[in-house]
């Protein structure tokens, strides 16, 4: 404590400001708090109906008063680019699980388009019920400091903090030590940073806290898409403080909450009668899913050439669950989410890094991160991946980029591109856990080949190719990024549906706009172009609508009703749907029906779009994707799966079985890869229209004009290119 104190008496007050906090009313504050770190200023600020009524909340809020306070020449690093925080009307309610989530955005070192990512923790929910549905950060300190809000208090205040360490699980126990009142205060206070990779690596995210009583111990959740933790840190923020004791059933005076407290109970029940049954969720997390992925040949598996592999037995539901991650605990990262996935391995000795030795708590592994950094690099120890996850979050590094930008660079490696000396030492060979590590701390500390791995694979492939190493050509078509974002860790190849869902997101290839992998490849339930092109439609609408409105995917689809099969489309578990209509009517006292619900995400995703647009994005070029995503780059890839491709080449393209015979390798890969291409331009095709789009990928005037988003600025931007 006598640190902490230390801590506390360095700071420097640079501006306080007290507020009455205005209590929520159906779910909104109405209210914005806009703080710019050049010149200390903190406003609030109302917002106007029109807002509310075209952008919702969540998401929507981030990217309107992201446009505003942006012009088409901003970069990520200019001092106007704005980190938005917002967490939608129904974040906060207790009464329904995944309710907590808060959806952040800003413009991305990585992509340079505004990216979004969404996040649990406390800090969403407190922020509202402080006072504010939105906050937006500015400008750029002097020094590093940290933003204390206060929601019992009202006050809002700008701190000089020089003495707190950057590592995101040390400073969010030593943040959530000074500003609780007592012990019993901690789960009080959330806290929002980075961590030391922040000052200098590209692909660095946002930790969220939130305090666990019974492990005694700050729990991380990360907003970890696009390099948001780079702004961050250029702006010499090291950290949000967000206060707020209180939380209770209905602070945010919903409409009806008998509604909530009827839906939630049936929700319960589900989780309590069908989770064993189904995926397991309250004992293995989103875990669960690596070996279903592995049998359906999805796992992506060194650098994504292969969609499993033979060891996963290693990695399987039943190791973590009884072996590494805790059981028996409700693990929610918001009040009253009994899917409690947020799992942890307690207690988790750490054998390399400035924390070697010492036992610490490991969010997860999610899904994503265990897939990414283990078999996409070669790698199926669990030790290995829980040492990387906890590392990249306390290092404030993105699991999902870190992972597919360390596959490639294991490819680049394989291939000569890459080797010992040019690495400084490190042996970036499949499965070598040992160089994975070391690569990772020397991202942190800014040294050796971490400089260059702290760029991103779309900029390596620049760099790489500038110093005469490697291939361009086969660079772009082994590197999984698009937009300059990594892709996530769903093996597209087999799945045209899927390659659309990465290629034709506004933010690069994140599959929360479109998983349909499982609809497509497995089940066969969308096969031609117009149903492709109507999932490619429907599915990235209805999903923004929970960034909207502050809720969690998981709910969803990971759990489903026990009569779900039986449904006209199960894919949409339709009671869900309704449950989330029931949700928006018993908290906003507004009634919509499924259409509005899709039309609600249009306005936004389509406002996005055209953001995209005014940055010098956006368009039909931008949605070209790398062919490793599309179908095998390599001789071995296509040896791989040798019956399959040749297959294909008589049922798909044409051709007899006797002229597959008489082909090359070469030949064959060159007419499987002209087919695939052209399959993928032919499903654009299909998608821009549906979409209310021209087929260069820019949203019609009549479209906008149909969904009320004819406003000038975006007629400015789209005019010229209709």
């Amino acid at each position: 404590m006598e640190e902490i104190k230390k801590m506390k008496e360095a700071h420097t007050v640079l501006n306080q400001v007290t507020y009455e906090p205005k209590p929520l009313y159906h779910g909104y504050t109405d209210k914005r708090l806009r703080i710019n770190v050049t010149d200390n200023t903190i406003d609030m600020i109302d917002i106007p109906q029109e807002v509310k009524e075209k952008f919702t909340g969540g998401k929507g809020y981030c990217l309107r008063y992201l446009w505003d306070a942006t012009n088409p020449d901003t970069k990520w690093n200019s001092p106007e680019n704005a980190i938005t925080m917002s967490a939608g009307p129904i974040a906060g309610i207790t009464q329904y699980g995944g309710t907590g989530k808060c959806l952040v955005c800003s413009i991305s070192p990585m992509t340079d388009i505004p990216i979004d990512s969404n996040v649990g923790g406390y800090f969403g929910p407190f922020l509202k019920f402080s006072g504010f549905d939105v906050i937006e950060l500015t400008g750029k300190a002097e020094e590093d400091v940290i933003i204390v809000i206060d929601g019992n208090k009202g006050t809002v205040s700008i701190e000089k903090a020089p003495l707190e360490h950057k590592d995101a699980h040390v400073l969010g126990e030593e943040l959530t030590t000074m500003y609780a009142e007592d012990d019993n205060d901690r789960k009080n206070v959330a806290v929002v940073c980075s961590g030391s990779a922040a000052d200098h690596c590209n692909l660095s995210m946002l930790n969220f806290t939130f305090y666990d009583p019974k492990r005694n111990v700050v729990r991380l959740k990360q907003a970890g898409r696009g390099g948001i933790g780079r702004v961050f840190a250029d702006k010499h923020i090291k950290a949000l403080v967000c206060h707020f004791k209180g939380v209770k059933a209905n602070l945010n005076h919903v409409y009806d909450i008998s509604i909530l407290n009827r839906d939630g109970l049936k929700f319960h029940r589900e989780v309590a009668t069908q989770d064993d049954k189904q995926n397991s969720m309250r004992k293995s997390g989103t875990a669960y899913s690596l070996r279903i992925m592995s049998d359906y040949d999805i796992l992506p598996t060194r650098n994504y050439k292969y969609g499993g592999t033979d060891k996963i037995d290693e990695m399987a539901p039943e190791v973590w669950r009884n072996k590494w991650l805790t059981q028996g605990g409700a693990d929610g990262c918001w009040y009253g989410c009994s899917m409690a996935c947020a799992k942890t391995a307690d207690q988790f000795e750490l054998k390399t890094g400035p924390y070697k030795g010492h036992k610490v708590c490991v969010d997860g592994p999610e899904y994503e991160t265990a897939a990414g950094v283990g078999p996409n690099c070669g790698v199926t120890d669990p030790q290995v991946i829980l040492e990387v996850n906890f590392y990249c979050d306390t290092y404030g590094i993105d699991t999902i980029s870190f992972g597919t930008m360390t596959a490639f660079l294991m490819e680049c490696y394989e291939n000569g591109i890459l080797n010992k000396e040019r690495t400084g030492g490190l042996e970036l060979v499949w499965g070598n856990a040992e160089a994975e590590l070391e690569l990772l701390h020397q991202m942190a500390r800014n040294e050796g080949f971490g400089k260059i791995a702290a760029l991103g694979s779309h900029k390596q492939k620049e760099y790489f190719a500038a110093q005469g190493w490697g291939d361009m050509d086969f660079m772009n078509d082994i590197a999984m990024e698009q937009k300059g974002l990594e892709y996530s860790e769903y093996a597209s190849k087999e799945s045209l549906a899927q390659q659309g869902g990465y290629g034709l997101t506004n933010k690069g290839p994140q599959h929360d706009e479109a998983w349909l992998i499982f609809m497509d490849q497995v089940n066969n339930q969308i096969p031609t172009f117009e149903d492709k092109a109507e999932a490619l439609y429907y599915y990235p609408m209805f999903r923004t609508w929970f960034g909207l409105l502050g809720l969690c995917k998981l709910p969803w689809n990971d759990i489903v009703p026990a009569d779900n099969s039986l449904t006209d489309e199960p894919a949409k578990v339709p009671e869900h749907v309704d449950n989330y209509l029931d949700l928006y009517y018993g908290v906003t006292g507004v009634k919509i029906d499924r259409d509005e619900m899709i039309k609600m995400s249009e306005r936004v995703y389509n406002f996005q779009r055209v953001f995209n647009i005014r940055l010098g994005k956006g368009l039909r070029a931008n949605d070209a994707i790398p062919y490793r995503s599309q179908g095998p780059v390599t001789e071995e890839e296509y040896l791989s799966r040798q019956e399959r491709y040749d297959g294909q080449l008589v049922e798909l393209v044409g051709f007899t079985k006797e002229e597959v015979e008489k082909m090359s390798l070469k030949e064959k890969m060159a007419a499987t890869r002209k087919h695939r291409e052209g399959e993928y331009e032919k499903l654009i095709d299909a998608v821009y229209p549906k979409r209310g789009w021209n087929l260069n990928g820019v949203p019609t005037i009549a479209h906008l004009k149909e969904l009320g988003m004819d406003l000038p600025e975006l007629l400015e931007v789209v005019e010229p290119l209709q």
